[in-house]
């Protein structure tokens, strides 16, 4: 068994997460406070102590690291030429962005989303075209209507997807990613699909890899994935692009070389190579995360009936509505940590239709999880009676 109660000391390491005054529970980026698996410390320690961190090759292993680990978590077969290695999801998109559209054009967001996606296209002079999902009693669907009207405008060139989806925790559905799929190759728009969180599900339930699909899917696609949520490893900068289509795949490469982004640090592989032979380690974390989301819940249904916990099959990331107290997710969220200490993320930050909402990271040590319900609580009532 893994302790996953074990503390781990993140202050004074230049975390950017525990970057905060000592009184502060941060739980606001995606960074979880486990030790990552003692395979992955012990193969750094080895790679470490060899003396010597040139310049590094992408190996086989590497790619079949990947290949072996969706094809058993996954029940997908991808191909070595498909894959590339890059610095990270992040990095990735951005360059995708910058070479496989053209400034002024249109990049399809179903919101709310990852607010870093934001920055990827705002900053390289595209377009954001807001797709609200549909809310409706306290769940999403994708509102395929609005959808066919993004895709269908000439403007739009692509349409960067999140699977499964940060930070509502959603696992689409085969039928929703078949109509996805179908509707962005109708329209020529290029899907780009984050599946950084894959691996983080509810025990027992899998996500569906987006060019699993259908040849539609396969064909018009470029798919990001990491090991890095899943490990809790992502200051060693590694991650995957997978493209099936050889010329959209060729213009991939082009431009993470371009933008220098296509080659690994001296820790990078190794960590990866290590993470992927741990299957048992993420079975028990995938326990552990859904129990504190289990906590989580019936402490809000009991105690604090007025905000309400979105359902959600994936991520650490809880997605919380909090209209019933205000629709300033801003003002709450700089309120509570000023009142409480307790650093959550403001809904504002992933589109206009997150405004009302929070987001909260649950990857963290049971003790803090009921150290944070303390927090809220005495910071909605101060906040209601202020």
């Amino acid at each position: 068994m893994i302790n996953f109660d074990e503390k781990t000391n993140r202050f004074n390491v230049n975390s950017l997460k525990w970057d905060v005054n000592s009184n502060e529970l941060p739980m606001w980026v995606a960074d979880m406070d486990f030790r990552s698996p003692v395979e992955v410390e012990e193969a750094l320690i080895k790679r470490v102590n060899q003396g010597c961190y040139g310049y590094n090759i992408i190996p086989d292993s590497w790619k079949d690291s990947i290949i072996n680990w969706w094809n058993k978590r996954h029940n997908f077969k991808m191909e070595k030429d498909w894959l590339m290695f890059s610095t990270g999801v992040v990095p990735s998109i951005s360059s995708i962005v910058r070479k496989l559209t053209s400034p002024a054009e249109k990049v399809v967001l179903l919101t709310p989303v990852y607010n870093i996606f934001f920055n990827s296209i705002y900053n390289n002079g595209r377009y954001i075209y807001e797709c609200p999902l549909k809310y409706e009693n306290y769940e999403y669907q994708i509102d395929f209507d609005m959808l066919e009207e993004a895709l269908s405008d000439p403007q739009t060139s692509m349409l960067i997807f999140c699977n499964p989806h940060n930070p509502i925790g959603k696992i689409w559905s085969f039928e929703e990613l078949k109509k996805i799929g179908e509707l962005c190759y109708k329209y020529n728009v290029l899907v780009v699909s984050d599946e950084i969180h894959c691996d983080i599900t509810r025990p027992n339930l899998e996500y569906i890899p987006f060019q699993s699909v259908s040849k539609e899917c396969r064909e018009n696609s470029i798919v990001c994935i990491s090991p890095t949520k899943t490990f809790n490893i992502a200051g060693l900068q590694s991650s995957a692009i997978s493209v099936v289509n050889p010329l959209i795949r060729h213009k991939v490469y082009r431009g993470i070389n371009t933008d220098e982004i296509a080659e690994p640090n001296s820790f990078a592989i190794t960590a990866v190579e290590a993470a992927y032979k741990c299957e048992y380690w993420v079975d028990e974390l995938r326990e552990y995360i859904y129990e504190n989301r289990r906590i989580f819940k019936e402490y809000l249904e009991k105690e604090l009936p007025m905000i309400h916990l979105i359902e959600g099959d994936a991520t650490y990331l809880l997605w919380v509505d909090i209209k019933n107290i205000t629709n300033d997710s801003k003002e709450f969220c700089n309120f509570l940590r000023k009142e409480t200490g307790l650093y959550i993320t403001p809904g504002d930050e992933y589109g206009k239709s997150g405004r009302g909402f929070v987001r909260i990271n649950i990857a963290t040590q049971r003790e803090n999880i009921y150290d944070a319900l303390t927090r809220l609580k005495n910071g909605i009532n101060k906040f209601l009676n202020k």
